[in-house]
């Protein structure tokens, strides 16, 4: 039964994190978006994630996000420095047109600073982005 699951692969989709100023109290914060690129909404869209190394793990942080337009974005998080130092692990489960896709983007420890930014055009920002 299990090998008559289909689900396709995930394209269009990022998870993107940028280093923004708090309008608050101007402070720096870490925000994380998910970015759909499709021609087409998302919806029910669930994101799992969770920090993680070989001797530490953090607690599961869990999102919903019931639509998600097509060529738009939403921030779902805001991230601690100090989980840097650890692998970030969101796993976006949504459909599309009906269809359940799932997959899993990874930001390997040290690579979420200001050295790896880049452009993110939809959202007019720049800062690291996984496809």
């Amino acid at each position: 039964m299990k090998k008559d699951i289909k689900i396709p692969k995930v394209e269009n989709v990022e998870i993107a994190i940028t280093l923004e100023k708090n309008e608050q109290d101007s402070a720096n914060e870490w925000c994380v978006y998910i970015i759909n690129k499709k021609e087409v909404p998302l919806e029910m869209i669930v994101i799992v994630s969770q920090g993680f190394s070989e001797t530490k793990k953090t607690s599961l942080f869990r999102r919903k996000i019931d639509v998600l337009p097509a060529n738009s974005f939403s921030k779902f998080e805001i991230m601690q420095p100090e989980l840097f130092a650890l692998d970030n692990q969101f796993q976006v489960t949504f459909f599309e047109n009906n269809v359940l896709h799932d997959k899993t983007f990874i930001f390997q420890a040290g690579t979420i600073q200001e050295g790896f930014f880049r452009d993110i055009d939809l959202l007019n920002k720049k800062g690291v982005s996984i496809k």
